[in-house]
């Protein structure tokens, strides 16, 4: 086993590369990161100095790859399995390749941001700013909605990166934010990823620490450990 993931179970973009591993059924070795523990912080600046996770670190070649999307690419390259992710198609690649950012970018960001808001000293916060990012997410659940309005997948007729992307993000924004009730393409879709095997392996290992979010309150009763 070459491959080491420093990550930690509840933070949503390393959901994204442990669903794609477990979908390619890659095994690896996850090492949790606590950034309150400068030991275990350095675990991942050494090595990428602004300190996000995950970080990915192969023995075989001795690299440790940042970034999520760069993750999956890399070992797109070496694991056919994780390639099958990536479509074939360059017209369909292309729209894996927006909708993966677009998961990114507008979903995850405007839910870090209503989050890490909830966990600010007090008289620090910006309520502006979290207002601004609760309507960027309804602006997103509308194009999503739109977007899979027929559809199984988000790209094509196969799970692919860009449904990595999706899960993370939407599974924590329908708690902080949830989907408007006329939605039904969207939370049909939801559905669909929360019973994928993949999502539910990694859901698994993140409800131990369900305790740890700051919307725990309103976090379905269906999703507690336990349930």
């Amino acid at each position: 086993m070459s491959l080491t993931l420093y990550l930690h179970p509840l933070a949503t973009f390393c959901h994204k590369v442990m669903i794609a591993l477990e979908e390619a059924q890659i095994p690896y070795s996850a090492v949790v990161v606590d950034f309150a523990d400068p030991a275990s912080a350095r675990l991942v600046s050494d090595h990428w100095a602004v300190g996000k996770i995950p970080l990915l670190h192969d023995a075989a070649s001795g690299r440790y790859v940042a970034e999520t999307t760069i993750i999956l690419e890399y070992l797109a390259g070496r694991y056919p399995a994780m390639a099958r992710l990536w479509p074939d198609q360059a017209e369909t690649l292309l729209e894996a390749r927006l909708w993966d950012r677009f998961f990114d970018l507008y979903v995850q960001q405007p839910l870090q941001k209503i989050v890490t808001d909830r966990i600010r000293p007090m008289g620090s916060n910006d309520p502006h700013g979290v207002a601004e990012a609760r309507k960027n997410l309804h602006t997103a659940y509308g194009m999503i909605e739109e977007h899979m309005s027929g559809r199984v997948w988000a790209v094509g007729n196969e799970f692919s990166i860009a449904d990595c992307a999706a899960f993370p993000g939407l599974f924590f924004a329908g708690i902080v934010e949830p989907f408007p009730s006329s939605a039904t393409a969207l939370s049909a879709y939801f559905e669909r990823l929360l019973a994928r095997p993949s999502v539910t392996s990694v859901l698994a290992q993140a409800q131990p620490y369900f305790t740890m979010f700051p919307y725990r309150d309103a976090m379905p009763a269906r999703f507690l450990p336990g349930s």
